[in-house]
């Protein structure tokens, strides 16, 4: 019975008959399912420094995202291990010697404190550029394309580009980020 990706454990082996593809399902969320597909095996040879010949079998997998409504037929469950399912964390211990003596704590701690709370004081009074533009739609009465967003916020006093030479692809890149629950059809 073939089910979707989406359906299925991490750890699940799959089948995709149309394909003839094996693999192992290592992740799946709303918007991809991450699988390592097996290849199949192959003999290899090689002439090794004496000068005879050697063959191995060797096969390789290729990790790659899918989406997760892609039909498969399970074969079996075998739970991963956290590694094959998260990114490696750096650790955070620090290794300390005899020789090496503890530092004293910084007296600039609080002045990064202060320091935050005028960026902090700064910032209130000014509008995101996303923010900025949801207004610029919200009162022009024909649909506009960010060049023309960023003029218009530009012109109301809305918001400024810092300096960046492209602010208008800056900000379809952000307007492409958005969740889908963002938007809403108007009738």
């Amino acid at each position: 019975m073939q089910q979707p990706l989406n359906q299925l454990p991490p750890g699940t082996r799959f089948h995709v008959p149309d394909l003839g593809i094996t693999g192992t399902l290592l992740m799946v969320n709303v918007c991809r399912a991450r699988v390592r597909i097996d290849q199949p095996q192959q003999v290899v040879e090689f002439t090794g420094a004496a000068g005879g010949t050697r063959t191995f079998r060797a096969s390789r997998n290729i990790e790659t995202s899918w989406a997760p409504t892609v039909l498969v037929e399970a074969l079996s469950v075998d739970p991963l291990i956290e590694r094959d399912t998260t990114m490696a964390k750096k650790s955070k211990t620090k290794k300390t010697t005899k020789a090496a003596a503890p530092k004293q704590a910084k007296a600039a701690k609080p002045a990064k404190a202060k320091a935050k709370k005028a960026t902090a004081k700064k910032r209130e009074g000014k509008m995101s550029a996303l923010d900025a533009a949801a207004q610029v739609l919200a009162d022009s009465q024909e649909p506009l394309n960010t060049k023309a967003m960023i003029e218009q916020m530009a012109a109301k006093g809305l918001w400024t580009s810092p300096g960046g030479k492209t602010p208008h692809a800056t900000l379809y890149t952000a307007v492409t980020m958005l969740p889908k629950s963002c938007f809403c059809l108007i009738g």
